[in-house]
């Protein structure tokens, strides 16, 4: 009976947006508080010019500050009151257990937010698993699994019909839940309640430009300096910048590919598959390559990452989803290569059980921490905009 009053007290203070002592989020303002003394690292990031706008943290403050940082790791190594100091202050890694508390929160349905904190690696790579296992079960019940088409055309094999069928109610959910989960995030966070709505309005444009900038070049990944971020130690690296460039870019093309396909199929009636110089082969090919490679460096680097940089407890669902991306471009890159053989109709259901298994899992892993995080950059892009809350009641 105890322990059910005690969390429902812990509920309530929540619900007023009251920092509950013990929890992640109380960790995180305890932090903060020391830093909003020092100071020292206030151009490191948004998070700090952010944080001195404030004098206490409430949860709805440490939510938009933990996706408003980066994990570069600079704070970390600039900071003398690290670990094994008693104060303990590891932002980047106090924030990280905040911010999969958000996406756990916030998703869509509420449910499957404890999805996030399941073994992320296991389940991305069983659900691609099953999902090619379904579709080389129907190939060999056609008795077209060993067959070499007669054709290099996809929809010998799947049906185009099929596919539209499969793949359409996945992305739309995927975009829904991605959409639901933020549009909350930001219901909780959003700026401005105490400012005129008219003001608000006038200044929402040139924010969304400023954080789509932002977003677009990575900006926060340069360590607050330009020279990079830090890893497995307190050496600069720009690798993590780089590598997610190219994971960040190579999938964009690749998205951008497969919608120029989709128009040429419904627009002007030309089926796939397409080759070069075509322009969806164009754009799957750069973007397969370089979504392969960011991918594989991206894993490398998680990798040696140095365990005080992350929360551990995650690694499973950034290597889950990083995998996925790289098991996605690599099948699709080979597709491209059986083409004419006998393994064309078994490579073409492990690349479709790859992007299937992807999107299925997309609003519930690492993918969300992009869209969280833009949202948090667009808050932090418009709040700068506007008057201080602290100077206004100094004068």
């Amino acid at each position: 009976m105890q322990q059910l009053e005690q969390l429902t007290r812990e509920a309530q203070a929540l619900a007023r947006g009251e920092v509950v002592a013990g929890t992640d989020e109380a960790e995180v303002a305890r932090q903060l508080q020391i830093c909003n003394a020092c100071r020292y690292c206030e151009g490191f990031c948004a998070v700090f010019p952010a944080m001195t706008r404030r004098l206490e943290f409430s949860v709805t403050d440490v939510h938009y500050l933990a996706n408003l940082c980066h994990n570069c790791g600079a704070c970390l190594h600039a900071c003398q009151y690290a670990p094994p100091h008693e104060f303990a202050v590891n932002i980047p890694q106090a924030m990280a257990k905040v911010r999969l508390r958000t996406y756990t929160d916030f998703a869509w349905p509420k449910a499957f937010g404890k999805l996030y904190q399941r073994n992320g690696l296991t389940l991305a790579l069983a659900t691609a698993g099953a999902l090619t296992f379904f579709l080389l079960l129907t190939l060999w019940l056609k008795d077209t699994l060993w067959r070499v088409p007669s054709t290099a055309d996809f929809y010998a094999i799947f049906p185009h019909n099929l596919l539209v069928a499969m793949f359409a109610p996945v992305f739309l959910y995927a975009v829904l839940a991605l959409w639901r989960g933020v549009r909350s995030f930001w219901s909780s966070v959003t700026p401005g309640q105490d400012y005129p709505a008219p003001q608000l309005q006038a200044l929402r444009g040139a924010a969304a430009a400023e954080a789509t900038h932002d977003v677009l070049r990575l900006k926060y990944l340069d360590g607050g300096h330009g020279e990079g971020c830090n890893n497995e130690d307190d050496a600069w690296t720009r690798r993590r910048r780089v590598y997610h460039h190219l994971t960040f870019y190579g999938f964009l093309l690749c998205f951008a590919a497969t919608s120029v396909a989709t128009l040429y199929h419904y627009l002007w009636g030309w089926v796939a598959p397409y080759d070069l110089p075509s322009l969806p082969k164009l754009l799957g090919t750069v973007g397969g390559v370089s979504l392969l490679i960011g991918a594989a460096g991206l894993f490398h680097l998680s990798l040696r990452r140095h365990p005080l940089h992350g929360d551990a407890a995650q690694k499973p669902m950034d290597r889950g989803f990083i995998a996925l991306l790289f098991f996605t471009s690599l099948t699709g890159l080979a597709l491209w290569g059986a083409r004419g053989t006998a393994a064309l109709p078994s490579m073409l259901a492990l690349h479709l059980g790859c992007v299937m298994a992807l999107f299925l899992t997309l609003p519930y892993g690492k993918f969300a921490h992009g869209i969280f995080r833009g949202a948090a950059l667009f808050k932090w892009a418009l709040e700068k905009r506007l008057p201080s809350k602290l100077k206004i009641g100094e004068d």
